[in-house]
């Protein structure tokens, strides 16, 4: 399948995010809020908020952290008030974004993404300008080495899962956005242990980086994910195994 990102883009994402274990729970607790405000505080009758409480778990939350957010989410507590947004932009290269925003502050948001963008050398674009390039779709990774694609194929498509495939050492399961609670809820069930699962924006086409142009679109990564507002950053660039080693290496 053409026009996702390498498994070793999102790896150099998620280990930046590791090591900020503060802002992780910032952002996840901002998404338990979210959650809970939209559809109630009892995670058995509320998938997002039951997904939003196992990736809680799985970033080793204090079950106190989780709590004060979901009450913040109902109203028992004050700080409830979280909007949700999205940004499109073009980065370095003409490279697509979505930038998922959650924020007590648009005003501040929007200032300081913006500022983020331009200094990298790209721009924030109109509602949809950037958009139509992505599919949102659930998307949970599995380690091949642990479970095999016949194995996670047959659980996933009795589920309902729209795509199984192997990518970079990975088995990889698309759902649509709908369907993503249930399916991740039926893998689970069936014993099969996800590295990664998340309703993520898919580029339909990328934009191929050389090594001075993935530099630029990882760190603007970085500094994106390092705000606290923003809860996820979407490109549709396409950097090969030999760039990232590149790049590591140097």
């Amino acid at each position: 399948m053409s026009g996702h990102n390498k498994w070793s883009t999102i790896k150099h994402r998620k280990g930046a995010q590791d090591a900020k274990r503060g802002k992780i729970f910032t952002k996840i607790g901002k998404e338990i809020t979210v959650a809970a405000k939209i559809g109630g505080g009892d995670p058995s009758g509320n998938p997002r908020l039951r997904l939003a409480v196992q990736k809680a778990r799985a970033a080793s939350m204090p079950a106190d952290n989780v709590q004060r957010a979901i009450k913040r989410g109902t109203g028992e507590l004050e700080g409830g008030q979280i909007d949700e947004l999205v940004y499109e932009a073009y980065g370095p290269g003409g490279v697509a974004f979505i930038i998922d925003i959650a924020t007590d502050n648009q005003n501040r948001s929007l200032a300081e993404v913006r500022n983020m963008v331009e200094k990298s050398g790209g721009k924030l674009a109109k509602a949809g300008a950037v958009s139509f390039l992505f599919s949102r779709k659930g998307m949970i990774r599995y380690d091949s080495d642990k479970h095999t694609e016949d194995e996670v194929m047959e659980a996933a498509i009795d589920a309902g899962a729209d795509d199984v495939f192997t990518e970079d050492g990975q088995v990889v399961v698309y759902t649509s956005q709908g369907d993503f609670a249930e399916v991740k809820e039926a893998l689970d069930e069936a014993g099969l242990e996800s590295l990664v699962a998340e309703v993520a924006m898919i580029p339909s086409t990328s934009v191929d980086c050389d090594a001075q142009l993935a530099l630029k679109i990882l760190k603007l990564i970085d500094k994106l994910e390092d705000n606290d507002d923003v809860q996820h950053v979407w490109g549709n660039h396409e950097i090969a195994d030999d760039v990232m080693n590149e790049i590591q290496n140097s």
